[in-house]
């Protein structure tokens, strides 16, 4: 393996790692806000919509990036990526509700 590729692999493992952060940040944001709303169909649809596009987007940029060579392996990391992300955001969402739990209680 080269240096170039090298670098493309932790620039796709990094890309899911955002786009991951986008997605379950703004889903979070949305469950945060959709009791606060007039039309909480309309933020839920218009918030899926927009962080499914993101991510989509995101995916397909890292799959055409470069050369054919070592799609899949960019496309893999790409993913890891995401569900590190998913993970994290899932660890800081649970802190949050945890103490948010004990304070009220």
């Amino acid at each position: 393996m080269n240096l170039n590729f090298m670098i493309e692999l932790i620039v796709s493992l990094g890309t899911g790692m955002l786009l991951g952060a986008i997605f379950f940040g703004g889903l979070w944001m949305t469950v945060k806000k959709i009791d606060k709303v007039r039309q909480p169909w309309l933020l839920f649809l218009v918030s899926s919509l927009s962080r499914t596009l993101i991510t989509l987007t995101g995916f397909w940029f890292v799959g055409i990036w470069l050369s054919e060579a070592g799609r899949w392996q960019r496309m893999t990391l790409c993913l890891i990526g995401f569900v590190i992300a998913r993970h994290i955001c899932t660890r800081l969402v649970g802190t949050e509700n945890r103490s948010v739990h004990r304070e009220s209680v």
